[in-house]
C-alpha cells in the first residue's frame, strides 16, 4: 500500500509508457482474443454436457466436436467460393 501511495505522490507514473492502441481492451486483437476465450469456454461446457449429462464417452465428445469443426470448415469454404 505504501509503495502505491509513493508511486502516485512521487509521480512515478509519468515515466511509464501507455499501452499501445493495438493492445487496448477495445482493439481488434483483444476483442478477437475475448471471442476465442468465450468459444473455448462454450466448447468446455459442451464437452461437459455431452459426457456428464448425456453419458457419451470422452472419445465420442471429441468425435462430435471434430465433425462439427470439419463441417463448419466445409460450409465456410463453400460460402467463400460461392460469394468470393
Amino acid at each position: 500500500k505504501t509503495d502505491f501511495i509513493n508511486f502516485i505522490n512521487d509521480q512515478e507514473w509519468k515515466s511509464i509508457e501507455p499501452v499501445s492502441s493495438w493492445f487496448g481492451p477495445s482493439s481488434l486483437l483483444m476483442s478477437s482474443m475475448s471471442a476465442l476465450f468465450q468459444l473455448s469456454m462454450w466448447i468446455r461446457h459442451g464437452h461437459g454436457y455431452l459426457t456428464e449429462n448425456l453419458g457419451i464417452p470422452v472419445w465420442g465428445s471429441y468425435a462430435v466436436f471434430g465433425l462439427a469443426t470439419l463441417f463448419s470448415g466445409l460450409i465456410l469454404g463453400l460460402v467463400s467460393e460461392t460469394f468470393g
